[in-house]
């Protein structure tokens, strides 16, 4: 039995290749309407680089990350376990969409964040233990600036997302 959310996959797949068949059929849907500016770029090539730059790099993942860093410091201020597991997960997301768009960025993510650091972390803030919470959220702070270094980009540590987000004592 299909359960919803393989049967919405079913459909977004399907939705998909429908979208994707019309576009191999036609070489322009220019429709003088400004805002339609993917579909009134000259061919489908022209579409797919307007979407990848459209999608942007790492640098927007990054951005999300960021985020929702903030939220899970914020979230255990408030001891709302809830909200920083949630947001934990989906700084995994995140990670995993980036480096889908930057693959050089891929080692770096699974071998000092994600397969180390992430279950400890998310295990961390299951406990709902504040002092195991806070200890968790130190690792995953530690690793962000450890991938930051191995990425050649040290001085992004140096801001105060990291600076205001040390975990009390």
């Amino acid at each position: 039995m299909m359960n919803i959310l393989d049967g919405s996959r079913w459909l977004a797949t399907l939705i998909i290749s429908l979208l994707m068949a019309n576009f191999a059929y036609s070489d322009s849907y220019e429709t003088g309407n400004e805002r339609d500016w993917l579909l009134n770029a000259g061919s489908d090539k022209d579409r797919l680089i307007l979407l990848q730059n459209y999608l942007g790099g790492f640098s927007i993942s990054m951005w999300e990350v960021g985020y929702r860093y903030k939220s899970i410091y914020s979230s255990l201020q408030d001891e709302n376990f809830d909200l920083a597991i949630y947001h934990w997960k989906k700084i995994k997301n995140a990670i995993e969409r980036g480096y889908l768009k930057r693959p050089a960025r891929k080692d770096n993510a699974e071998f000092i964040f994600l397969k180390p650091v992430f279950g400890k972390v998310l295990n961390s803030f299951e406990s709902r233990d504040i002092k195991q919470a806070w200890l968790g959220f130190s690792t995953g702070r530690s690793a962000c600036m450890a991938c930051h270094k191995a990425e050649n980009i040290p001085w992004m540590n140096n801001q105060p997302l990291f600076r205001n987000t040390v975990a009390p004592k």
